[in-house]
């Protein structure tokens, strides 16, 4: 029975440790193989590419799509072809492996620059618009890092005496795109993984197009179908940290601990505040073929890491993390109105959504709804003054927020909430809001942005640090 296991790109930018720890370390033999890697370009590389994930400075696809000058995205390209150059460089010296990565990345690059010139030249004349060729831009240069990644890393294993293979999801040269779950089964049909190391492009091209549903999220995409459809015995994903009971760099790393096991439904949770253990859809399939995940930290191969499973319960109700999400915007919209018109809800969801704007959660009274959003200052204006305009006798009012969440997968804990309200009103923190749903397996405080910090360590401290947890929690 084989694993397939996820490396993301912050860790591949460690790639010389990696090789002493999760792709090599003490094993030799057969005990190297029955493991598919699916990796993520090197850290930084995708937002050079597209656009700074968190800063949003634009990168080549954002230049190009914004149809700035040629010049403009030729030359954030051909700084991404001077990065991948040094990475190369520094991964295998002057030796004949340098020179092999130098050709690939050279050829793949250059391959784009004449599609991008040729296709901004084609959408000059007025029967073509660029807008209808994007998303494929974008799928196209995402694969670049990918590709980049994993054909590297199979030329420092072949050198390392291992037998790997580059298996390329990218499509490249491929002349029609096949169905998501074809296109794995035609990659793997011929693969024996008891005497392969396979080392797989985070980025699969598909008829579906991953990136118009997932955008960057694509890579745990292709690392649940590949679980799936070749029936793994187990699910690895690889980051640079343990899953904790909290940010270390919040509460202090003395007082946090790795979680040993858990669920889906927490996973789930982790992904609506953005601290993603995995995509819920992603999940979803390993769920469905109860395949357990695994979270380990790359650069401690000798630990555990935590177990999600699907059918964890933990030994007695009680808190497993406290994670929350800072910079929340709640819009806040009173109508007298409202009472009783469900089309309230519907149309400004849908707005919202049109905006590309992420509810993390939602309340309402009888004439109020208040959406706790995540998306940029601009987006977020914009939906105000629109819903403005919509409805002219509303009152629309903007807080800045953040939420903390208690979470586990048997929240019923007796007197949470009395408790969760005291330690946050001994340390000085007024509540906004509160969530408590009856599935039981996360509360929500929503608290000032400014007293973010100080409510993650004050819940920590309560719910956490002063109970006696039992299985779910392991030592580090």
């Amino acid at each position: 029975m084989h694993t397939v296991e996820k490396i993301g790109g912050t860790s591949m930018s460690r790639f010389r440790e990696l090789m002493d720890t999760i792709l090599i370390g003490e094993r030799t033999g057969e005990t190297l193989y029955n493991r598919i890697f699916v990796v993520s370009a090197y850290g930084g590389i995708t937002n050079l590419l597209l656009e700074h994930k968190k800063t949003g400075e634009p990168g080549v696809y954002a230049r190009f799509a914004n149809a700035e000058n040629e010049s403009a995205w030729r030359e954030a390209l051909t700084d991404v072809r001077a990065r991948m150059a040094d990475i190369n460089l520094e991964l295998f010296g002057d030796s004949v492996e340098r020179v092999e990565a130098d050709r690939f990345i050279t050829q793949r690059i250059t391959d784009v620059e004449t599609i991008m010139s040729s296709l901004q030249q084609l959408c000059s004349h007025g029967h073509f618009q660029l807008d209808e060729h994007l998303m494929k831009v974008r799928e196209m240069l995402a694969a670049i890092g990918e590709a980049h990644s994993a054909h590297n890393s199979v030329l420092a294993l072949k050198k390392a005496g291992v037998n790997a293979r580059f298996v390329d999801l990218s499509g490249w040269d491929q002349p029609n795109p096949l169905p998501f779950d074809e296109m794995i089964e035609q990659s793997f049909k011929d693969i024996d993984v008891s005497r392969e190391m396979p080392i797989v492009t985070g980025y699969t091209h598909c008829s579906e197009g991953l990136m118009r549903t997932f955008d960057r999220g694509y890579s745990e995409m292709t690392f649940s179908k590949i679980a799936t459809k070749t029936g793994a015995a187990e699910a690895v994903i690889h980051k640079e940290f343990h899953l904790s009971t909290a940010d270390p760099g919040i509460v202090g790393l003395d007082n946090v601990v790795t979680i040993g096991r858990t669920n889906y439904d927490v996973a789930d949770q982790l992904s609506n505040l953005g601290m993603e253990a995995i995509h819920p859809k992603a999940a979803k399939g390993l769920r469905q073929q109860e395949i357990e995940l695994r979270i380990k930290n790359a650069f401690e191969p000798d630990h555990d890491g935590t177990v999600i499973s699907t059918d964890y319960c933990s030994a007695k109700p009680q808190v497993e993390i406290i994670a929350g999400r800072p910079n929340v915007f709640a819009i806040e919209i009173f109508d007298q109105d409202m009472l009783g018109e469900a089309r309230y809800d519907i149309e400004l969801s849908r707005l919202l959504q049109d905006l590309k704007l992420y509810v993390v959660n939602r309340d309402s009274d009888a004439n109020s709804i208040t959406y706790f959003v995540a998306g940029s200052r601009k987006m977020v204006n914009r939906a105000v003054r629109l819903i403005g305009e919509k409805y002219n006798s509303a009152e629309v009012g903007l807080h800045k927020v953040a939420i903390v969440s208690a979470i586990g997968s048997d929240l019923k804990v007796p007197g949470i909430l009395a408790k969760t309200v005291s330690a946050l009103a001994k340390a000085g923190i007024s509540v906004q809001a509160l969530h408590q749903s009856m599935r039981q397996v996360e509360m929500q405080c929503i608290v000032n942005q400014d007293d973010y910090e100080s409510a993650v360590r004050a819940l920590h401290h309560a719910l956490i640090e002063q109970e006696e947890h039992g299985d779910v929690i392991c030592a580090a």
